[in-house]
């Protein structure tokens, strides 16, 4: 199959146990070439890639239970040179996968939430962004077609959040330092697919459960696709699917994706 035509996608579904039937159902309407997984919240040995080879799409996964967990989805093509984890940082919590999917590296990422600004969790987002960083560098001097998407929990800039007054430099998501270690990573030469296409604000990928978010759309836009130099000329399409998050038990993420062609 020829590498121009690919649809690539990043869901945080939020426990595929639970999910499982969404993603069935959007993989069958949506049809993705490519799709990364985050917060499976499952342990390699539940993963249901029986269920999804049935829909046509290979598996590759890193799982634990209860929390975190990635995975990668092809459909009809191979999965290569698999890595799971940031080659020497040494973390428990499943978070990151890649591989190579005709030619193409996709880096999936769920990227630590961070809690509060000061908090021990929140140093350890900035540690994790860090290493991300520079093992990123790593991998775009050996694969220049690169995409690294996922569930970054950092809203890029004001546009993607519903109160830049509430979403501010004091809180989680919108901190100058974790928008800071975002630009850091961009500046390898990484583009947001979506601001390739979209200048408008108010365009979100996640809302909270709670205070009718949804239906009020006050959310925020943390889940990215970034392209390479290489491939930025190749993004021709790029959106965000909000139908999912109208089902019955939804995630709290709608997927997000880029069309390279």
């Amino acid at each position: 199959m020829d590498i121009a035509i690919m649809k690539i996608a990043s869901w945080n579904v939020n426990s595929l146990n639970v999910r499982l039937p969404h993603l069935e159902q959007w993989l069958r309407d949506a049809q993705p070439d490519v799709v990364g997984i985050q917060e499976t919240k499952l342990a390699d040995e539940k993963f249901p890639d029986a269920v999804l080879a049935g829909l046509g799409y290979r598996s590759v996964f890193s799982g634990q239970k209860t929390y975190n967990g990635v995975a990668i989805l092809a459909r009809e093509r191979a999965l290569d040179a698999v890595q799971a984890g940031i080659p020497g940082f040494e973390d428990e919590q499943k978070r990151v996968i890649a591989a190579t999917v005709d030619g193409v590296r996709i880096v999936n990422l769920y990227v630590v939430n961070g809690q509060d600004v000061g908090t021990e969790k929140y140093a350890y987002k900035l540690r994790w962004l860090d290493a991300v960083h520079d093992w990123l560098a790593a991998e775009l001097a050996a694969h220049p077609k690169l995409v690294v998407l996922g569930d970054f929990n950092i809203a890029p800039d004001d546009r993607d959040v519903h109160d830049p007054a509430v979403w501010n430099d004091t809180h989680i998501l919108t901190s100058t330092a974790e928008r800071d270690a975002l630009r850091r990573l961009q500046a390898l030469g990484l583009h947001d697919a979506f601001r390739l296409h979209h200048d408008d604000a108010g365009i979100f990928s996640w809302w909270d459960y709670r205070q009718a978010a949804f239906r009020r759309d006050l959310g925020l836009r943390i889940d990215l696709t970034l392209v390479s130099d290489a491939l930025r000329t190749q993004a021709v399409e790029a959106g965000i699917d909000r139908e999912p998050r109208t089902w019955e038990r939804p995630s709290d993420h709608a997927p997000a994706w880029v069309r390279l062609g």
